[in-house]
């Protein structure tokens, strides 16, 4: 099966772009029209059990650098610049390790090679805790949510998946039960002996807590052609927090010859 894309843009200066956990290729459309009118063609992946993409009871790592590999193939690319973020930018770490063929450039966001523990376990509470059987509007679901997420911009993230089945009936477009059963898996640890030896960027947010001083050892280890960047007023999002910070520095990434 292959993966579901949003293609913005053509020709062949592409940038495949990853999104994080319990998000969809969509989340990028705004970054996608700006890269477009730099000449770039974009490439916004949903990865399986997001988005529009595949369902599976199976979710790790392996399996969605497999699921990489068989869309670039799938559509002819050979060489592209990889980006994602948190998830998405785990998914691009382990397949730059692998197939480092096929990136010519390597930008990470907000998240390290290293382990990190279960953390989602509010929202997952939170998302299982709506019984969508029995909530026929957007507004009844925002209002559930509420009791157990105060973050209004992390709730309006979550409802964004929300779709109509039909006339009657919600759904979340991710594989909520795949992804509760697999959650320990999103924080594996990156293993192996191979290095990516392209430029890469690893982005971090000036207030998260996500990448840390003490990474940079790892990091250097596995992609020592890397650099580390803080983008200023800004948390795990940082691409939202900080938009224009953020683009302007991917840009200085990208077009550095």
């Amino acid at each position: 099966m292959i993966l579901h894309s949003k293609i913005v843009g053509e020709g062949n200066k592409i940038i495949v772009i990853l999104h994080g956990l319990f998000g969809s290729g969509d989340n990028w459309k705004t970054y996608a029209n700006k890269l477009v009118s730099q000449g770039f063609c974009i490439h916004l992946i949903d990865q399986r059990n997001h988005g529009r993409s595949f369902h599976t009871d199976e979710f790790n790592y392996e399996l969605l650098v497999i699921d990489l590999k068989n869309y670039l193939d799938q559509n002819n690319i050979n060489d592209c610049i990889l980006m994602g973020h948190s998830m998405g930018g785990k998914t691009a770490m382990n397949f730059a390790l692998k197939y480092s063929e096929y990136v010519s450039r390597l930008i990470v966001l907000d998240i390290a090679p290293k382990y990190y523990p279960v953390h989602h376990n509010k929202i997952l509470e939170a998302l299982t805790s709506l019984d969508l059987d029995q909530i026929s509007t957007r507004k009844e679901a925002d209002q559930k949510l509420t009791n157990y997420i105060d973050d209004s911009a992390l709730k309006n993230f979550l409802l964004k998946n929300l779709y109509w089945v039909n006339r009657n009936k919600l759904a979340f477009r991710f594989n909520l039960l795949s992804l509760t059963k697999n959650i320990s898996s999103i924080g594996e640890r990156i293993n192996g002996n191979n290095k990516f030896l392209g430029k890469t960027i690893f982005l971090r947010g000036e207030f998260s807590a996500y990448v840390e001083e003490k990474d940079n050892i790892e990091i250097n280890m596995l992609f020592p052609e890397s650099s580390i960047i803080t983008i200023p007023k800004s948390n795990h999002w940082l691409h939202v927090d900080n938009p224009d910070h953020f683009f302007s520095t991917i840009m200085e990434f990208i077009q550095d010859k």
